[in-house]
């Protein structure tokens, strides 16, 4: 007879709780829009952090609630935004491409090694090591940590110990950036032409001994500019971005090193080729 009530009251009491569950969960049970499903079906699904939200899930409820553009998935690209903008019914948003841009052309055919670095094979590892063997204590290290984070395999290394980026297949995760012990890659808008190939701080041509297209701190470049497009910051042409309109060939023509380029090779070509024939 005791058994049996304890029975009971064990049922009666999970009933009760159950009922309590019920109500509590039909009280506090927080709506969730089901198109954040949809959305983020329609998105790569990488959780690479791109966008710069945790994953695919948050940047869907984001979308959802208007608080982000569809175009701001740079991995998705202008396919998955515009599905998503009609699916929405919402502006897609404008569209810029990003890369990953190296800031070192000191490759092995140029710049110089003061001792020869023997263990683990990575960036970062030998960057614990009295900063590395390279001359140049700015310069890639070029064992190639960001080829192998690279999920997208926009990454290879090159001929000369340099990692390099294939624009088409980069989606600007940003992964590279996080990587690099040396800082040396900035995500930067595809439509940015003008890029220094130098992160080197030091100042006068004493630093082409160990890199013979490192940066002199001249400020050529930064005179050779339209005004305000260039500006000397820490010894090295620091680029205004709002001011993109306004790029021009003419502020690589007279440096020496080479450390500021032109990444459209035929304008720039034109652009020398019109100098000379001025001059």
């Amino acid at each position: 007879m005791e058994s049996l009530t304890a029975i009971g009251f064990l049922l009666s009491l999970v009933s009760a709780l159950a009922i309590v569950l019920a109500v509590a969960n039909s009280k506090l049970k927080v709506f969730e829009d089901p198109r954040i499903d949809q959305v983020n079906d329609m998105l790569p699904g990488n959780n690479c952090g791109a966008c710069g939200l945790p994953g695919c899930r948050s940047f869907a409820e984001k979308a959802v609630s208007g608080d982000i553009k569809p175009s701001e998935c740079p991995v998705g690209g202008q396919d998955a935004a515009i599905s998503i903008a009609e699916f929405l019914g919402v502006d897609a948003g404008e569209m810029v491409k990003k890369v990953a841009r190296l800031r070192c052309a000191g490759g092995n055919d140029v710049a110089i090694h003061m001792s020869e670095y023997e263990g683990h094979e990575s960036c970062r590892s030998a960057a614990a090591v009295g900063g590395g063997s390279k001359g140049c204590r700015y310069g890639c290290l070029g064992f190639g940590d960001c080829v192998d984070v690279c999920t997208f395999d926009a990454i290879t290394m090159g001929p000369t110990g340099l990692p390099i980026v294939d624009a088409d297949k980069c989606t600007s995760c940003g992964d590279c950036v996080t990587i690099c012990p040396k800082g040396l890659y900035k995500i930067l808008p595809l439509e940015q032409h003008l890029l220094v190939q130098c992160k080197s701080e030091l100042e006068g041509d004493e630093i082409l001994e160990t890199c013979k297209v490192a940066c002199t701190a001249c400020g050529k470049c930064a005179a050779d500019a339209p005004q305000g497009l260039l500006k000397m910051k820490k010894n090295l042409p620091e680029l205004n971005g709002e001011l993109l309109h306004l790029q021009s060939p003419n502020a690589t023509l007279r440096c020496e090193s080479g450390a500021i380029i032109w990444l459209e090779g035929q304008q720039f070509r034109d652009a020398v080729l019109m100098q000379k024939q001025s001059s």
